[in-house]
């Protein structure tokens, strides 16, 4: 039998500030692995942590740590290794809230940027001295990238953006573009922090999800109500839950009823009635009255730190779209030196030809090799599809989000809030007993005061219609997921459920046909009782918004599968879809929809849109993520899209928009490409001059920037008839 493998040396944990993508991550994984005494390396950029272990027998931390440093990153001391979910959350606002301009890439960006103002004010008031002063502008930006550069090649990386920054800055300057050379070493500054600040961005979502769970619980403990912090719960405890409060942890009730606000678990739009034996979830509310709840999960393993969990999990194993410039550059950089050199060199060795023809012949070459289009082509189309997105109100977290919108053949929708206004609105008021605003006036009456969501739907439409409200002597009484009861002039009127009617009253098989018709919709009914009478029903639902059954025909036009993924029940989940035209999955849980997300996934990237706490791990797995602008403040932080104007048919303008940036994409690349072949082709022949060779690289920047602009005038045919 083998032994078991021996582990050597101690866990240790630290944050490593700056990596905002899978790559940053896989450089430091990659120079850590050359580090003697260094093992069990887990890298998780989502959160900025770094899992390993360490012989410090053969590499001292601070060795690590300068190694890290050396790569452009910075680490920063953790916890520790061991710590519940709570406790990770804590440490991860350690320092995550540092003003940009404090990080080390906001005093790269700053510093570049004012030696580029210096040289250019330099270049005015001396002009003899111009080429000097943007020179050392570019030198001194360029000293820190290649620095980076050389350790990733000696790293196991040898040809990142780094590599490519370097190659593009040393041409420019060789050729004495030492102007364009400082430029484009601040853009990459630039475009470095706004990937910093939108990574920060993505993970303040773990932040909110654990400030849904109270810090403290009460509890009974030796015959009295003690309140202790909430980590500290047991399985077994007895929590004591006042109306208002939100559950500590996951349990079951022992004494009490109220009505639930599952919202931030199941997205549920309406507060569920829960009796003793009834399971309830860490972060839901307690509503009507207090309820006794035997613990059955500890904080570290309850819903909402299950949650946070899955958000980790998907945003470390989402594939973001890897930057098309790193991924061209372990080919072309390498591949371009090669045939500089071999200009350089072949010619003379095998043909005796004059070397300082062919020298100059491999520096144009070279020149017009640099990289400079390249490196913008890509990013100046991502910046205006950005800009033209946030114009029309569509808030897009970054080019990765941006290039997958347009390749997506699925979008799921959430139900509540998503595709539908997010509150119940009356549908139907059936009078039985007088007429229907009479009916309406007494229901508003008796709800008069309340918070319960059907109940301020009901206020609300009778002030709309401008209803005399009656006057309730003594205020209303409450039978918690029952009814509302109040004394009113006319005599005493409930607005309860249809069960509480039933144990009231006989119920007329004519009105009980009515009221399974209208659940069967989806709508919830709630029955007015005047004097233990039937005075009518009142059906609300929560409606689909305006634009939504045009947004998902134009989404189907285009080709794209459409279909809900819910936490409501499925009678309600059907009657939007079968409204709408849709297929719907009903009543997952934020498990189960992460698992469909899984499942469509493999047929194509996907697409997600929500605005709930429980649509975040769905959000984060999906291929890209979309967040109503109205919604809460995790979806929209987890998200990688926030519709900022709250319309669903924004989501078309996405594709489209999407759709245009890749084939923009494409075209500057191509343009790039194929000016570099026509310029190679007559280099090779001695009819490119170095200048030329300046004025093809220069000549194909301007043309893709200006081609880049033109999606600053995008205008989807969406949105014309929105």
């Amino acid at each position: 039998m083998l032994a078991e493998p021996e582990i050597v040396g101690d866990p240790l944990k630290m944050r490593v500030e700056g990596m905002d993508c899978g790559s940053c991550a896989l450089k430091i994984e990659n120079a850590l692995k050359r580090l003697p005494g260094v093992s069990d390396i887990a890298m998780t950029y989502a959160t900025e942590t770094l899992v390993f272990r360490l012989d410090k027998d053969r590499t001292k931390r601070a060795v690590v740590e300068d190694k890290i440093r050396a790569l452009g990153f910075t680490p920063l001391p953790a916890a520790g290794t061991r710590m519940l979910r709570s406790e990770q959350a804590s440490d991860a606002d350690d320092g995550r809230d540092r003003l940009w301009w404090r990080t080390r890439k906001g005093v790269f960006v700053l510093g570049t940027g004012a030696l580029l103002a210096i040289a250019y004010a330099i270049s005015i008031a001396v002009p003899s001295a111009s080429y000097w002063a943007y020179l050392g502008a570019a030198i001194v930006g360029l000293v820190p990238i290649a620095r980076r550069a050389v350790t990733g090649a000696l790293s196991g990386t040898p040809f990142g953006i780094e590599t490519l920054m370097t190659v593009a800055g040393i041409g420019a300057v060789s050729i004495g573009a030492a102007e364009e050379a400082a430029v484009v070493v601040f853009l990459f500054a630039v475009g470095e922090v706004l990937e910093s600040i939108a990574a920060g961005r993505a993970r303040a979502g773990i932040k909110a999800l654990m400030n849904l769970v109270p810090r403290t619980a009460l509890v009974e403990q030796a015959s009295e109500t003690r309140e202790i912090p909430a980590e500290k719960l047991a399985v077994g405890d007895i929590a004591l839950v006042r109306p208002g409060d939100r559950i500590p942890s996951d349990g079951e009730i022992i004494e009490g009823n109220s009505d639930i606000d599952e919202a931030p678990v199941t997205g549920e739009s309406v507060p569920i009635a829960k009796a003793a034996g009834d399971a309830v979830f860490a972060g839901s509310i307690n509503t009507s009255s207090s309820l006794r709840v035997r613990i059955s999960r500890t904080a570290a393993d309850n819903t909402i730190a299950r949650i946070i969990h899955l958000v980790e999990e998907a945003q470390g194993s989402k594939a973001p779209t890897a930057r098309f410039i790193d991924r061209f550059a372990a080919y072309y950089t390498p591949a371009a030196m090669v045939v500089s050199a071999l200009i350089i060199l072949a010619p003379p060795l095998l043909f005796a030809a004059e070397w300082s023809t062919w020298i100059y012949r491999g520096l144009a070459t070279l020149l017009i090799a640099c990289p400079c289009a390249l490196v913008i082509s890509t990013p100046a189309a991502i910046a205006s599809g950005l800009a033209a997105g946030a114009r029309r109100g569509l808030l897009i977290k970054g080019g990765a989000a941006l290039e997958t919108l347009g390749r997506v053949v699925t979008v799921a929708f959430d139900k509540t809030g998503t595709l539908t206004v997010g509150r119940p609105e009356i549908t139907d008021i059936v009078a039985v007993d007088g007429e229907e605003a009479e009916l309406l006036a007494k229901a508003a009456a008796v709800e008069r005061g309340s918070s319960h969501p059907l109940g301020l739907a009901i206020i609300s439409a009778a002030e709309k219609k401008g209803l005399s409200i009656p006057q309730a002597f003594g205020g209303s009484t409450a039978v918690p997921g029952k009814a509302v009861t109040a004394r009113l002039k006319s005599g005493f009127v409930s607005v309860g459920s249809p069960r509480y009617a039933a144990e009231v009253v006989s119920i007329p098989v004519t009105i009980d046909s009515r009221i399974d018709a209208l659940e069967a919709e989806g709508k919830t009914v709630v029955v007015v009782l005047a004097s233990k009478r039937i005075a009518g029903l009142i059906a609300l639902r929560d409606e689909p918004r305006r634009d939504a059954a045009q947004a998902v025909t134009a989404l189907k036009r285009i080709g794209v599968r459409v279909l809900i993924l819910t936490g409501d029940n499925e009678r309600t989940g059907n009657a939007i879809a079968d409204g709408l035209g849709l297929e719907a999955k009903t009543e997952l849980l934020p498990d189960a929809k992460l698992a469909e997300i899984a499942a469509l996934k493999e047929r194509g990237p996907v697409a997600m849109i929500g605005d709930g706490i429980n649509d975040a791990p769905a959000l984060a797995a999906a291929s890209v993520g979309i967040a109503m602008g109205g919604g809460t403040d995790v979806a929209l932080e987890t998200a990688d899209v926030a519709l900022l104007k709250d319309r669903v048919g924004g989501v078309v303008e996405l594709i489209r928009l999407s759709k245009a940036t890749l084939s923009n994409i494409w075209q500057n690349i191509a343009l790039a490409l194929c000016l570099k072949g026509v310029f190679l082709a007559t280099t090779l022949f001695g009819v490119t001059s170095l200048w030329m060779a300046i004025l093809a690289d220069t000549g194909a920047t301007v043309l893709v920037t200006a081609n880049a602009l033109r999606l600053l005038r995008f205008h989807s045919e969406a949105s014309a008839g929105s």
